[in-house]
C-alpha cells in the first residue's frame, strides 16, 4: 500500500487533554515579536541583567573539573550542593531547613504541576487569589479541581475571608511578594494571620516566591515558610535572579510531600539537568547574588518609577494603578464600560501590547482590568507606550 492512500488519522484526546488552553500571554507574545511594538506584555526579566561573563565561565570551569559528571544523568532530587545551598538560604535562627526538603525543578513552572498532580483530585476546591498567576490556573486546572476565588485588597490575600471559603480545601496557593499579576505584597499582619489561618482549617500553603528578592529597598518580609516549615510549602526559581534561559527551579516542603513530589518528578523527566545545577551553584556559592541582586533592584526600581510617572501624566481620571515596592508588574483598572480585550487590539494596531487581566481570574472575571511590565522597555519607550494606551483610553472615557 503507497502511504498516499492511507487515511488521515482521527486524533481522539484524553479528557484531561481537553481540558488544556493556550496561554494568554504566549499567545500576546507572538505580536510582540515585531520589532516595532513596545510591549508592556511579558514576564520576562530585562536581558541587561543577565550574568552573561559570570555564567561563561562558571560552565567552562564545571565542564573543565567536572565536565564527565555534569553530563551525566543525576539523582532525581537534584545536585546535593545546591540543595545544601538552597537549604541554608533559607535557614534562620528558628528554622533550619534540611537539603534533604529541597527538590529541584525544571523551572519551577513543573513544581506547579507536580503540586497538582500529588495533592488534587478531580472536584478538589483549591483556593487562588484574586487575580492570581496564570501559569499556577493553568498547571491546576488540568486536574479540574474547583476552583475557589479568595479576596485580596492593596494588602494583598484578605485571610479573613477564609472562614468563609477555606473549610475543606485541598490548598491555597499564594505569592505574598510583588505578585504576578497586580504587584502587590502581603503585610506582615496578613502573613501571620494567614498562616495561622491555614493551619488551624488543616490548608496546605503554597507560597510561591519568584519575585521575593526583587525589593526596591532590599527589605523583603519575611517568608511564609519561616513561620510553619511545616505547613507551608515554598516555591523558588533562578529565573528572575540569573536568567530564565537556564529553566531551573525548586520547592521546598516537609519530607512525606517532597517524596511524592520527587517520585512524580521521576514519571515527567527522571531528573533536572545535572549541568545547569552544576553552573548555577559554581555561580551562587561564593556570595555572587548579594552582589548581583542590589543591580537588579536599581535597574527595575528606576523603570518602575518612569512607568508609574507616565501614568500620572497620561492616564485619564477613572483609571487608577497599584504602586509596587518590587517586582516587575503594575495592575490597571479601567472604568468599568472598557474591555481591556478589545482595547488590546487597538492597541497593537498603534504598535503598543499589554496583557488582559481576564485571563489572571480564575472565576468572575473583570475584563476592565490589565497587566503592565516595565522591565524590559528603555525610558523614553516606556513613556511613548503608555502615552499611547492613555490616548486609547481617554477616547474611550
Amino acid at each position: 500500500m503507497k502511504p498516499e492512500s492511507l487515511s488521515p488519522m482521527t486524533w481522539r484526546f484524553s479528557d484531561r487533554a481537553e481540558q488544556l488552553q493556550s496561554s494568554a500571554i504566549r499567545e500576546i507574545l507572538k505580536i510582540t515579536m515585531r520589532p516595532e511594538i513596545i510591549s508592556f506584555a511579558g514576564g520576562l526579566p530585562s536581558p541587561l541583567t543577565f550574568p552573561v561573563e559570570r555564567m561563561q565561565a562558571a560552565y567552562e570551569s564545571v565542564l573543565t573539573r567536572e565536565g564527565k559528571t555534569a553530563l551525566q544523568y543525576g539523582p532525581s532530587d537534584g545536585y546535593a550542593p545546591l540543595r545544601a545551598w538552597i537549604a541554608d538560604s533559607l535557614s534562620t535562627d528558628g528554622v533550619h531547613i534540611l537539603p534533604e526538603q529541597v527538590l529541584m525543578l525544571s523551572g519551577s513552572q513543573q513544581g506547579l504541576d507536580l503540586l497538582g498532580k500529588v495533592l488534587i483530585d478531580e472536584g478538589d476546591r483549591v483556593l487562588v487569589e484574586t487575580p492570581s498567576y496564570l501559569g499556577a490556573l493553568q498547571a491546576f486546572s488540568v486536574y479540574r479541581p474547583q476552583f475557589v476565588s479568595v479576596a485580596t485588597d492593596d494588602d494583598g490575600l484578605v485571610p479573613s475571608h477564609l472562614a468563609d471559603v477555606g473549610q475543606g480545601a485541598r490548598l491555597l496557593y499564594s505569592l505574598p511578594n510583588f505578585q504576578n499579576p497586580t504587584g502587590r505584597s502581603m503585610t506582615l499582619e496578613r502573613r501571620v494571620a494567614l498562616v495561622d489561618t491555614c493551619a488551624r482549617l488543616g490548608v496546605p500553603l503554597i507560597e510561591d516566591d519568584p519575585y521575593g528578592a526583587l525589593s526596591y529597598n532590599g527589605e523583603p518580609l519575611p517568608k511564609l515558610l519561616t513561620m510553619n516549615p511545616g505547613g507551608v510549602i515554598y516555591m523558588g526559581s533562578f529565573s528572575k535572579v540569573l536568567t530564565p534561559g537556564i529553566r531551573l527551579g525548586y520547592v521546598v516542603a516537609p519530607l512525606p510531600l517532597i517524596r511524592k513530589l520527587e517520585q512524580a518528578k521521576q514519571a515527567t523527566d527522571l531528573h533536572t539537568a545535572q549541568i545547569t545545577q552544576m553552573v548555577v551553584h559554581e555561580v551562587v556559592k561564593d556570595g555572587f547574588l548579594k552582589e548581583h541582586i542590589p543591580t537588579i533592584r536599581k535597574l527595575y526600581a528606576a523603570q518602575c518609577g518612569v512607568m508609574l510617572d507616565a501614568l500620572a501624566e497620561h492616564f485619564p481620571a477613572g483609571a487608577t494603578w497599584t504602586r509596587p515596592q518590587g517586582g516587575m508588574f503594575i495592575w490597571v483598572n479601567l472604568p468599568a464600560h472598557i474591555d481591556s480585550m478589545a482595547l488590546l487590539e487597538e492597541a497593537v494596531a498603534n504598535n503598543v501590547a499589554f496583557v488582559p487581566g481576564a485571563p489572571f481570574y480564575a472565576n468572575a472575571p473583570a475584563s476592565n482590568t490589565l497587566r503592565l511590565s516595565f522591565v524590559t522597555v528603555p525610558p523614553e519607550k516606556i513613556r511613548e507606550g503608555v502615552a499611547t494606551l492613555g490616548r486609547l483610553i481617554a477616547a474611550r472615557c
